[in-house]
């Protein structure tokens, strides 16, 4: 299995031999002619020298602003309205991304899909390998979409769905553990093996049969007779009637997540900073976003053994709820939008719920004709 992950790896460094260096990078190392053939060849023509010129213009006061104040950089950027109101948006984004709960669904896929009742290692496996390949699809669904409905509405529209999905998973969970097949004190000491935490009161053992149930301490002996008896065994909480409708629950959740949540922070954080900080500000998003996965993934489990899955997706649902708040005061559009343009919203605009608004979109815009000062449109 993680042989198997070597394979995209040796693909990506095939690929990245034919990638070529960031016109960016170019043009600080003096290699100007190759930075501009680059980018003519990526952009239209009658965009490309407009590209050009803002990017020489960037680079050069990147490098003023290095040689007049280098040790204070980074500070100096945070004390800039527009970085730091990026910063707010880019962050938040990546920070949101991860604790809406989606690497709870990717990493615990199985041990969830068993929460639900399916008692099959294969078939939890299988049906995790269909939420992957949901996430693709939805990942690839989201290149035609992006550009066609804009950043913002794709945000919120994958955010309303996670929460419809985090309400059904909440539920199914809920309704599992209260309607849980009923333990036989008689099954469990048939197997002569009865596990410690067992009861007649407690159902919330570690190891359920299906009906009728038994509650046996784990080891394969204990496994493998119980399967030559024909019985499920279950190695996290008890089958439910409503098992299948967690499927469906992280089926949709996968669905709506991955075309907006998925791939629109990245993108954001792509277009939302000005050009000479953009690379030390798409590195402290990437810093928040792994950090945020870490957390997410080293808590869940503890949560859901502490108090519950159904409540940990209950904390998701308040989680992403507020993420749906935060996209809508603090994330600007920026389809279709040069730097230029996003900056100055950035600059414009304060923390209120006209903040994603472009300047277009309030009223006619005054532009003056710097050869004829009379021309006004």
């Amino acid at each position: 299995m993680l042989g198997v992950a070597a394979v995209p790896a040796l693909i990506q460094i095939a690929l990245m031999l034919m990638l070529p260096e960031s016109p960016r990078w170019l043009y600080r190392k003096g290699r100007e002619e190759e930075a501009k053939a680059l980018l003519r060849r990526i952009y239209p023509l009658d965009e490309a020298e407009a590209e050009i010129n803002t990017l020489k213009e960037s680079v050069e006061l990147e490098i003023k602003e290095a040689e007049s104040s280098d040790k204070h950089s980074i500070i100096k950027m945070l004390k800039t309205k527009t970085v730091r109101r990026g910063l707010y948006a880019g962050m938040g984004l990546q920070i949101f991304q991860q604790f809406v709960g989606i690497n709870t669904v990717m990493y615990y896929s199985p041990a969830i899909i068993q929460l639900a009742g399916f008692a099959s290692n294969q078939t939890a496996l299988l049906l995790s390998l269909v939420t992957s390949g949901l996430n693709a699809f939805g990942s690839i669904l989201s290149i035609y979409f992006i550009d066609k409905t804009g950043r913002k509405k794709l945000l919120l529209f994958s955010l309303s769905g996670v929460v419809m999905s985090l309400v059904v998973l909440t539920v199914v969970f809920h309704e599992s553990s209260t309607h849980s097949p009923m333990i036989s004190a008689v099954e469990t000491s048939h197997f002569n093996n009865t596990c410690p935490d067992y009861s007649t009161i407690t159902i919330d053992t570690n190891f359920v049969q299906l009906l009728p149930g038994a509650c046996l301490i784990s080891n394969d002996n204990t496994k493998d007779e119980c399967h030559k008896e024909h019985r499920l065994w279950y190695t996290r909480g008890c089958p439910s009637k409503f098992g299948w409708l967690a499927i469906i629950g992280l089926a949709l959740y996968i669905i709506f997540f991955s075309p907006g949540m998925g791939t629109v922070p990245w993108v954001v954080n792509s277009e939302i900073y000005p050009l000479r900080y953009r690379g030390i500000c798409g590195g402290m998003a990437s810093t928040s976003n792994w950090v945020s996965n870490l957390i997410v993934a080293q808590s869940f489990l503890s949560l859901t053994q502490a108090i519950g899955v159904s409540w940990t997706f209950m904390i998701f649902i308040f989680i992403t709820v507020a993420a749906i708040i935060f996209v809508i005061i603090f994330v600007p559009e920026t389809k279709g939008l040069p730097m230029e343009e996003v900056e100055n919203m950035l600059e414009r605009r304060s923390l209120n719920f006209k903040f994603w608004q472009r300047s277009s979109d309030s009223g006619e815009v005054l532009t003056v004709d710097t050869k004829d000062s009379n021309n006004l449109s």
